[in-house]
Parts: structure tokens; C-alpha cells; sequence
């Protein structure tokens, strides 16, 4: 019987698992965003937002608790400065965890932990991409492809300050999942937030808009010349047709529908690797 198991003992003892831990949570502290595996990432979690509290309260006690557990004294004024201002109207949650992929090896589940509202904010980042394919994906209801690669997609910004006001099941241009989204990402948020994720968004639609023009004009560059092309050919580095540019994280077609969790992996996520001995055949 598992009787009086509180917490996890990571094959360690208590003062190397003590010790491991007040070092995830000052590297947490001083980078905002660390990659470790999920079960150190939920545990990290759970003392980085007890640490946060202490900053909040902004007293001489709580200073002395958190400078007798943070391992680097520089990081100290970031918790009761920065941390304590970002934080302040937000009553807790103030860290978030991704789950990524399996560590090649021991196969260990990793996991991307930060602090929410970070300038680097992984989930922010998503959410503005999402909020660009599926804009994109709306004015190609109504467009031709042509049309949208020469007109683009105006007023991101004015779309999205458009959805924080809707309800979960009001009918909009953003899916009702991709809107309670934004709306979770821009709760304890500045208005400044807008103009970054509209700036986001429409970079992202450019990004997918130039891709397949890119890949054409390479295309075309390559069949230009029928002579020169018969006579690289026997070059063996030569290449017939260019090949389809790999897909980056969060990157799909317009059009295109895949799993969240593909989206979001594509550049943190190792590739496949080889499964089973058939994989030989």
C-alpha cells in the first residue's frame, strides 16, 4: 500500500532532491521558460508558485524565506520586482507546462515549463498563429488564392480585439477553441498585448502566403532552361524537381487540419524515429 507517499522522491535523497529542485526553480526564475521532463516539471511548478506568493507579499519575512531558497542572489530583485508587478491582479497559475515528446534514450516524457506571460510566451505564440491560419483560412472562403497572395489579409489587430468581446458559442472567424484561447492568453494582459499578437498573426499569414510562392519561383528557376537542364543532368547532385520545403512548428496549409499537439511540436519535437525491426524491411 502506498500509505504516506506525499510527494515524488526522484530516486534521490532528500537533500540532493531538495537541493535539485531549488535549482530548476532559480533557472526557471532567470530564463522564464526551461525544458526538463514532466514529472521534475510539475514538482518545479508547485515551489516556483509558492516562491512567486512570497514576492507578492513584499515583506522583510517573505524576502528572507525566498533569499534562503533561490540559489542565485541576482535573481532576488526579478522576483520581487517584475514577478510581483506582472503578477499582481493575477491570483494564481502563474506557471504553464507543454508536454512535448519522449527523450530519446530512457524515453522520458519532456516537458516545456514557463512562467505565463513571459516575453517569450510559448502559448501566445500558438495562439497567434492559429489566430493567422484560421483568418487566412476565412478569406479563402471568399477569395481565390490569387487573390489572397496579392491582397493579404488586413486588420489582424481589429479581428482579434473583435473576438475578446464574443461568447464561447457566438459565430465568428476564429474556431470557438482558438477564441477561448486568446481570450485566456489577453485576460491579465495589457491592451499592448493586441498590437503584439495582431503583428503575430498577419507575420505568420505572410509566412504561409510566401511559402508556396517561394517554392513556385524555385520551381521555375530549376525548369528554366530545358538545354542547361539535359545537361545537368548528369550531374548526380542535380535535382529535377525542387522538393516541398519541411513544415515548421505550427506550420500548415491553408486549408489544412491536423492535431494541435503536431502543430505545436514541429520544431521542439524530435522527428520520428525508427520503430520496431519491420522498419528495416
Amino acid at each position: 500500500m502506498k500509505h504516506g507517499v506525499a510527494f515524488r522522491k526522484f530516486s534521490r535523497t532528500s537533500s540532493h532532491r531538495n537541493l535539485m529542485l531549488r535549482n530548476l526553480v532559480t533557472s526557471l526564475f532567470e530564463h522564464e521558460q526551461i525544458r526538463t521532463t514532466l514529472a521534475k516539471a510539475k514538482d518545479t511548478a508547485r515551489l516556483a508558485e509558492k516562491i512567486i506568493t512570497l514576492g507578492k507579499k513584499n515583506n522583510e519575512t517573505s524576502y528572507r524565506q525566498a533569499q534562503a531558497f533561490i540559489l542565485k542572489p541576482p535573481v532576488l530583485p526579478k522576483l520581487f520586482t517584475t514577478f510581483a508587478e506582472r503578477y499582481a491582479n493575477r491570483p494564481g497559475g502563474y506557471t504553464r507546462i507543454h508536454r512535448l515528446d519522449n527523450r530519446s534514450g530512457d524515453n522520458a516524457p519532456i516537458a516545456l515549463l514557463e512562467l505565463v506571460d513571459n516575453p517569450r510566451d510559448f502559448k501566445l505564440e500558438m495562439t497567434a498563429r492559429a489566430v493567422g491560419r484560421e483568418l487566412l483560412n476565412e478569406k479563402l472562403r471568399w477569395d481565390s488564392p490569387r487573390g489572397v497572395v496579392n491582397s493579404g489579409v488586413q486588420h489582424a489587430e481589429i479581428a482579434v480585439a473583435k473576438e475578446l468581446n464574443l461568447g464561447g458559442f457566438d459565430s465568428s472567424e476564429l474556431r470557438p477553441t482558438t477564441r477561448r484561447n486568446l481570450q485566456k492568453v489577453m485576460k491579465y494582459r495589457s491592451r499592448e498585448a493586441l498590437t503584439e499578437i495582431g503583428a503575430k498573426a498577419s507575420a505568420y499569414i505572410e509566412t504561409i502566403l510566401a511559402k508556396p510562392v517561394a517554392e513556385a519561383k524555385m520551381q521555375l528557376r530549376a525548369d528554366s532552361k530545358e538545354k542547361e537542364k539535359a545537361r545537368k543532368r548528369g550531374n548526380p547532385n542535380f535535382v529535377g524537381s525542387f522538393p516541398v520545403l519541411p513544415a515548421r512548428a505550427g506550420v500548415a496549409s491553408p486549408g489544412e487540419t491536423r492535431p494541435a499537439m503536431r502543430l505545436v511540436q514541429g520544431a521542439l519535437g524530435r522527428p520520428a524515429r525508427w520503430r520496431g525491426r519491420h522498419a528495416l524491411a
